[in-house]
């Protein structure tokens, strides 16, 4: 019997199918359990005909939200091109017209020094790529990251991320990374909270200046300016400033890691932009392919010191995803929506902050532009020194669940999975915010008095 998409119907039987047939690593269906039939804009139909508002938008990556007219536009006049759909590293008129909107939409400084990678459709092939980069570049064979950052699943991006419940079964991960102090005000490392940033950057610079510090000159600093899966935790500017003197003065190599925050996402083109500092190296995927596989790295010329075929990859000449790409660079620029996100993530703050104060168990609203994160906490119990209450994930997860059902897909991160996290597209307007706040605050209620908290 032949099979047709029409052959499939209801939510129920898609999920037993996928229970059946797929990966027991999936993970989304188990928090998220639906299948789609639909999407556009900010809107999501599942097979049974329910519609949800999307606030996840694929991890970040649906900077236009689903189905956009000017992705779907330029996905159809490059199929009548008779462009080549892949073309590994060999060019095209197609990928030159996306290295233009890349490097224009870059600050110009930035632009005029820096070449570019193609690398895998992944976030994390980026990452590896950036890793191999100033290693070579180097000679060096450390690596700084954060704690509670996150980089990417395969091995090397893996050894670098603080995440530690996928490392437990993984044996010889990638020597020589080391983990560093990341400034997080309301699970502050050194339990004095707002100032924690300062000892953070003091501490670095120590580690690095100190000849017994165990630890030899690094070949890089990897760091995410807004901690996405680490629980949406943004640097304070100060931080950022400092780490970008730290690794000048000492000629280190700063990756900064803006594949979920870059291209509007925080409300600047990108995030280390709200700093005035610039990387050496920057890594982009997730938005920068208008919802199609793609990922680069930029890095400044005098790193170039890798021989041909240092990095490939048979998948890293996804010409439609370069022709996607471009038209929603474009557009996010022509209709200034880093400046949307900005204005309208103020808005969402102010609000949820409003919340906060009607509701026992938010410790925390915070986040830049629309990358927001709600920490939840257990009221109930003691606060530490600095009055930061124990993590409820437990109830971050009812919440979850309660959002689902009422219509609003939302993602759980952060330590200990307690914080609630908001993603949704660039374009969603404040009238669909309004409903996301609405629904969400019935929620929040609703899992509180299911615990008892209300």
């Amino acid at each position: 019997m032949k099979t047709t998409v029409s052959t499939y119907t209801g939510n129920q039987n898609l999920l037993a199918m996928q229970e059946k047939r797929e990966s027991n690593a999936r993970s989304y269906p188990r928090r998220l359990p639906l299948a789609i039939k639909r999407a556009e804009g900010v809107y999501i139909t599942d097979m049974d005909g329910k519609q949800y508002i999307d606030c996840l938008a694929g991890a970040g990556t649906l900077a236009l939200g689903h189905n956009h007219a000017v992705v779907r536009e330029a996905i159809e006049g490059f199929m009548q091109s008779y462009v080549p759909l892949h073309t590994l590293d060999l060019t095209t008129p197609v990928k030159e017209a996306f290295i233009d909107e890349v490097f224009a939409s870059l600050p110009a400084s930035f632009a005029e020094k820096v070449k570019i990678h193609f690398c895998g459709p992944t976030g994390g092939d980026a990452v590896e790529a950036a890793l191999k980069l100033v290693k070579t570049a180097t000679g060096n064979r450390v690596i700084f990251s954060f704690q509670g950052g996150y980089h990417g699943s395969t091995h090397g991006a893996l050894s670098i991320t603080g995440t530690t419940s996928p490392k437990k079964n993984i044996h010889a991960l990638v020597p020589d990374a080391h983990f560093l102090p990341y400034p997080y005000e309301y699970r502050c490392p050194f339990g004095i909270g707002k100032e924690g940033h300062r000892i953070s950057s003091t501490y670095i610079e120590h580690l690095l200046d100190d000849p017994e510090s165990g630890i030899v000159t690094p070949a890089g600093v990897i760091v995410e300016v807004v901690q996405g899966e680490g629980g949406s935790i943004p640097a304070p500017v100060g931080w950022l400033k400092e780490l970008r003197r730290i690794t000048r003065e000492r000629n280190i190599p700063l990756i900064i890691d803006e594949v979920q925050t870059g291209i509007g996402r925080t409300g600047k083109m990108f995030a280390f932009e709200h700093a005035g500092i610039e990387p050496d190296v920057l890594i982009l995927s997730k938005a920068i392919g208008g919802s199609l596989p793609l990922s680069v790295v930029l890095y400044d010329k005098r790193l170039d010191k890798w021989e041909p075929g240092a990095h490939i990859g048979t998948f890293r000449g996804n010409q439609m995803a370069m022709a996607a790409g471009q038209a929603t660079l474009r557009f996010i620029k022509e209709n200034e929506l880093p400046a949307h996100a900005h204005a309208l993530g103020i808005y969402v703050k102010e609000q949820l902050q409003q919340i906060q104060k009607q509701v026992p168990s938010i410790g925390e609203v915070r986040g830049l532009g629309l990358m927001l994160g709600i920490e939840i906490i257990n009221p109930v119990k003691q606060p530490n020194t600095i009055g930061s209450y124990p993590a409820y994930p437990e109830l971050a997860r009812k919440i979850q669940q309660e959002c689902f059902n009422r219509g609003v897909i939302l993602e759980v991160g952060g330590r200990f999975g307690t914080v609630i996290r908001l993603l949704p597209p660039l374009i969603i307007s404040k009238e669909q915010v309004d409903e996301v706040l609405q629904r969400f605050y019935e929620a929040i209620t609703s899992a509180e008095a299911h615990f008892g908290l209300r």
